[in-house]
């Protein structure tokens, strides 16, 4: 006998077997992007965006205190005279050494100063300044009172050393002035370097008992005058790397931390707790 057959149940597998779509008709699930990538960029985006507020946001500043500033003068006919900083030579038998450093002339205020050295033997009668400018041969002695403003800017007084201790350090800065090598004529760059500031710099690694450094205004100063891209701090007690005075990274006792992007430096002071801002400069615990 012929099995029977439940023609239902065959009509109903039939159906559901036709209903399911071909392999072809599959719609392709939709795959969503991992949020992970977006995460990683927003953590890098922030620290840089960060960065560059502190960069930029102290030059603004600088530059609204120097446009709100007296600019009616003319830096030619800008006030060179004594600043009354130095005492009299004849009246100073000690020997004496200064660095000096006032903001540049005009514009370039807002962003960097002018820095100098002025030594005086044992007994000497008169000072003797060093400056490294833009006019003629670069290196100029005794072209300004030793202690003069900078046209019409007070200038701060950044070392000093007396006595003794300035009697051994002058033999040494001297040397280093003779020796320094970017001393001929169109050798001066305001930026990145070589400038007043590279120059100073050079004269400071001659003596690192001075345990001093120029303010982070002072652009230039880690411009490599020796060619170097790594090497000792000017007071000896760090490590400087730059690459051509445009980026650097500065860490020292004396330099603290400095970060060097176009010359704009950012960082902080260890030995004597300060902020150092582009722009503005050192502020905290003074120097003195």
């Amino acid at each position: 006998m012929e099995p029977s057959c439940d023609h239902t149940s065959v009509i109903g597998r039939a159906a559901r077997m036709l209903s399911r779509p071909a392999a072809w008709q599959i719609a392709p699930q939709r795959i969503y992007p991992s949020s992970r990538p977006n995460e990683a960029s927003h953590l890098v985006r922030k620290p840089v965006l960060i960065l560059l507020l502190l960069l930029i946001a102290p030059i603004i500043v600088s530059a609204g205190k120097y446009w709100l500033g007296d600019r009616t003068v003319d830096w030619q006919t800008a006030d060179r005279s004594s600043a009354g900083l130095l005492p009299a030579a004849a009246d100073h038998p000690e020997a004496l050494v200064r660095v000096f450093a006032a903001r540049t002339v005009r514009w370039r205020g807002i962003f960097a100063v002018h820095s100098w050295i002025v030594t005086k033997e044992a007994n000497a009668r008169k000072y003797t300044r060093y400056d490294y400018t833009a006019w003629g041969d670069p290196i100029w002695v005794n072209g300004f009172a030793a202690d003069g403003r900078w046209f019409g800017d007070m200038p701060q007084v950044i070392a000093a050393a007396d006595g003794d201790e300035a009697a051994m350090m002058i033999p040494k800065i001297h040397a280093a002035i003779q020796g320094y090598k970017l001393r001929s004529y169109g050798d001066y760059r305001a930026w990145p370097g070589p400038n007043s500031n590279t120059f100073v710099a050079a004269a400071l690694a001659a003596v690192p008992e001075l345990k001093t450094t120029l303010p982070p205004t002072a652009i230039g100063k880690d411009y490599p005058y020796d060619g170097g891209w790594i090497g000792l701090t000017p007071s000896g007690t760090g490590i400087r790397a730059t690459l051509g005075g445009y980026l650097g990274l500065t860490f020292g006792w004396v330099e603290g931390v400095e970060l060097n992007v176009l010359g704009a430096v950012l960082g902080f002071d260890l030995r004597r707790p300060a902020i150092k801002l582009p722009g503005l400069g050192r502020i905290g615990v003074a120097v003195a």
